[in-house]
């Protein structure tokens, strides 16, 4: 069996083996855990513009308030995982949950934008903390294989379904009551998780620990931060020298951290893993799937209240389409990939998904486009979703059995990474067509044409390129490990 076919298999389980009461009970917490942490992302998309009004965020600075989350997830996912490995994952996962109920009631009753963002800093840590311990303890709780492709499986469509219903679950909560409630609705969820995983779930730790890459983790944050920081800048203020400053210096942290991963044992990231071309491939479509994704859902809450004038609710009643579209592709997909090579899938689906974002490029200011809007993303979502099971299967299915934990490590960090990044590097251009100040719905609409225009564009070249380059590395015949 080729170790595609291997990865395959594990995304597609057989239904012969049962859980126990306390495996199931561990999932149900864990997996609603994961759930909150992806919805907590998106949540605010669909408020920013009247968190923007109350707390007086410009238009141009609102995608801090999700850039900063991202930003810090992405950047501490490993570190904390590494730190997992050391003082135990369930301690970890209770320690992430405990800073995500402070920094929920510090969001909430938030009065100026720098506590808000101060908030949203907090809660990005806390999801780099329980993210991998949550994952990490569901492996280690699910020890027979077709019980843990099977939970893993479910991790991956509540992660998914989370991100989408999060924007809807904000636009309800936004009309119903107030944007605040973002914020407070985790905080009851919190504590019941910090009260049940110590009954349900057992502590695990690493058998083999290492040493945690502080250095590697130091750069790596400090260079996104510096770049993306820069990105954002030139958007603002056009290529002045604090923008070219930021730019030049995370350039030059990343440059270090690429040097100081190569000569390090314990690597964060591990560079020679990406020296194999199916991984490094995998991991670049990872950067487009997902940072593709959220820059939509980021400006489809826009259109819909800034231009159209309606209500939060109905913002998240139109995202739903992707929450719906992902999880339609999250259960059908497994049996695709039984069928069709992820080589030769990857690249069709990304293709796919920006072309169907680039339909919102002839969006005009009639609600009339709110029912072709909610389909072409429907639409975009199952392919996306669709892509990134295969950029999963690509990305893990050529290391060998040493090396899958890297891998798997890797991957996740890349999808952490694209959601970290879409969103600013689109907003820069955004930024860059809307100017300064009060804008008109008019103006704010030629923004969002030109941000979506640009990230479809990105997504449908890079897929063709992907599509050309994987086929040719597909086998055509079934060889054996």
């Amino acid at each position: 069996m080729t170790s595609v076919e291997t990865a395959q298999a594990t995304i597609a389980p057989s239904a012969t083996a049962r859980m126990s009461g306390r495996q199931t009970a561990a999932l149900v917490v864990l997996l609603a855990s994961q759930f909150m942490m992806a919805a907590d992302f998106s949540v605010l998309n669909v408020a920013l513009p009247e968190v923007g009004v109350a707390l007086g965020f410009e238009t141009g600075s609102l995608q801090w308030i999700t850039t900063m989350f991202a930003l810090c997830a992405a950047g501490c996912t490993l570190v904390f995982g590494r730190v997992g490995d050391f003082v135990g994952r369930r301690r970890i996962f209770t320690a992430g949950m405990v800073v995500l109920a402070v920094s929920s009631l510090l969001g909430g009753v938030a009065s100026t934008p720098e506590m808000l963002l101060v908030a949203r800093t907090l809660q990005g840590l806390a999801t780099a903390a329980v993210t991998p311990a949550a994952l990490a303890l569901l492996t280690t709780a699910f020890t027979e294989p077709t019980l843990r492709a099977r939970a893993l499986g479910l991790n991956g469509i509540m992660m998914s379904a989370g991100f989408s219903v999060g924007a809807v679950l904000g636009g309800v909560l936004t009309d119903a009551l107030s944007w605040r409630w973002a914020f407070f609705i985790n905080i009851p969820v919190a504590i019941a998780a910090i009260l049940v995983v110590p009954l349900v779930v057992p502590e695990s730790r690493a058998e083999r620990r290492g040493r945690i890459d502080v250095p590697g983790a130091v750069l790596i944050t400090l260079g996104m931060f510096a770049g993306i920081y820069g990105v954002t800048r030139v958007g603002e203020e056009g290529l002045d020298a604090l923008a070219g400053a930021s730019l030049a210096l995370g350039a030059v942290l990343l440059v270090a951290f690429w040097a100081v991963e190569s000569r390090t044992a314990d690597a964060l990231v591990p560079v020679k893993i990406l020296k194999k071309p199916d991984i490094a491939l995998g991991n670049l479509a990872a950067l487009f799937i997902f940072g593709g994704e959220t820059a939509l859902i980021f400006f489809t809450g826009l259109y819909v209240q800034n231009v159209l004038g309606l209500s939060s609710m109905t913002a998240g009643l139109v995202l739903l389409g992707i929450g719906v579209g992902q999880i339609i592709a999250g259960v059908v997909g497994p049996r695709i990939l039984q069928k069709v090579s992820p080589r030769s899938l990857l690249g069709i689906s990304l293709f796919l998904q920006g072309a169907f974002m680039l339909f919102g490029v002839w969006a005009s200011a009639d609600s009339f486009w709110l029912l072709p809007l909610i389909v072409t993303q429907f639409v975009n979502a199952f392919f996306s979703m669709l892509a990134a099971l295969c950029f999963m299967v690509i990305a893990t299915s050529s290391a060998d059995a040493d090396s899958q934990g890297m891998a798997t490590g890797m991957a996740t960090q890349s999808q952490q990474v694209g959601i970290a990044i879409g969103i600013p590097l689109v907003s820069a251009v955004f930024a860059s067509v809307i100017g300064h100040g009060s804008v008109t719905a008019a103006e704010e609409l030629t923004g969002i044409h030109t941000a979506i225009g640009v990230t479809g564009s990105a997504q449908v070249v890079v897929g063709l390129v992907l599509w050309l380059v994987l086929r040719a590395r597909s086998p055509r015949t079934t060889t054996t490990d």
